[in-house]
């Protein structure tokens, strides 16, 4: 009996070899998201500073641009 056998899913229900090995991020996504919660944090520490006209926009940068970017993004396959 084998893995697939024992958990009751047939070839179809389990996906193709190379869509169970393909990585879902990729370098620059987590160099983004890292970048993302830096500039989140530099906008707090700025924000309890007292810096109230440069740290809403970095918070709102990084909350609202860079993260989602790093999760949206997608490089393109060179084959």
């Amino acid at each position: 009996m084998t893995n697939g056998e024992k958990s009751g899913m047939t070839g179809e229900e389990k996906g193709t070899g190379s869509e169970l090995e393909s990585v879902p991020f990729s370098k620059l996504n987590y160099i983004l998201f890292a970048a993302g919660l830096l500039v989140i944090t530099v906008g707090w520490f700025l924000l309890r500073g007292g810096h109230i006209s440069i740290a809403p926009i970095m918070l709102i940068l990084g909350y609202c641009g860079i993260i989602p970017l790093a999760i949206v993004l997608k490089q393109k396959k060179t084959e």
